[in-house]
């Protein structure tokens, strides 16, 4: 009857699902070869049925192009933060509005008759062109530099066998010329082992002032000898700034005295 026809159907739709695929026939195999290990089918069986049916790739590429899109964001709101700080420091502020006066820009928000503004339209639209000439005048580097779309995660990914073989290419290029021809260093190869020295990063070199660099060139720097003998006086002068330092008196003082966790048993 209509009982035994539905308990039949679910019968072949039970044996459908175990044996629909080549791994939970590959399990019903083993099911049936190894009845005594009901757990290990439990475990399987489950496992299959709680599992996520999206592909692990499409996760991965999902994580990667949130995470790009939120770098790319979070980049730009360090630079727009940047190019504000700059338009309110009165040095660059000066120079972007005498920039501004010698375009004529900042004549054309002053217009009469029918194109007339308010007080406030014109000294927004007078804030916008000098951040700006201050955004093409000023090359902001290090942190706060300009965001650029190959920066990001997603584009880092991609680009990685590029830039490995582009490494490998330079990397054959410097050993031919300077330690099997004994060529002479230039000043970008100075400047490279002198910052693979202070182990800085490109764009934390790339923020250091230009006397700077002259400064680590005028002392031979790139010689590991000369190097040793700058980092000792860094740390030398690092020391004596912290010892004339009022902050750092206290603190000593208060490590003398008190110090972290020390404990005193005062009598009532």
């Amino acid at each position: 009857g209509v009982q035994a026809a539905h308990e039949k159907f679910l019968l072949i739709a039970a044996a459908y699902e175990t044996l629909k695929d080549e791994e939970t026939r590959k399990d019903y195999d083993y099911m049936l070869d190894h009845p005594e290990e009901y757990y290990r089918h439990y475990y399987h069986y489950y496992r299959r049925r709680l599992a996520p049916k999206v592909d692990v790739t499409i996760v991965i590429l999902v994580t990667v192009c949130a995470i790009s899109v939120f770098q790319f964001f979070s980049w730009w709101s360090s630079y727009n933060e940047a190019i504000n700080y700059l338009a309110s420091v009165p040095k660059y502020r000066i120079q972007a509005t005498e920039i501004a006066r010698q375009q004529g820009l900042l004549n054309k928000t002053k217009e009469k008759g029918k194109n007339r503004r308010s007080k406030e339209e014109i000294r927004e639209e007078e804030e916008e062109i000098i951040k700006d000439i201050i955004k093409n005048k000023i090359d902001i580097k290090g942190g706060y530099q300009k965001p650029k779309i190959y920066d990001i995660l997603l584009f880092q990914i991609l680009l990685a066998p590029f830039y490995w073989c582009k490494y490998i290419v330079w990397y054959c290029w410097w050993i031919y010329c300077f330690t099997i021809k004994g060529q002479e260093y230039g000043v970008e190869e100075k400047l490279y082992i002198i910052r693979r020295y202070m182990k800085m990063s490109q764009s934390q070199f790339d923020s250091l002032e230009d006397h700077q660099k002259e400064t680590f060139l005028e002392r031979q720097l790139w010689i590991r000898e000369n190097y040793e003998v700058y980092k000792r006086e860094q740390e030398e002068e690092l020391k004596k700034k912290m010892a004339m330092d009022p902050r750092w008196k206290r603190y000593r003082r208060w490590m003398k005295n008190e110090g972290p966790g020390r404990l005193t048993f005062i009598d009532d």
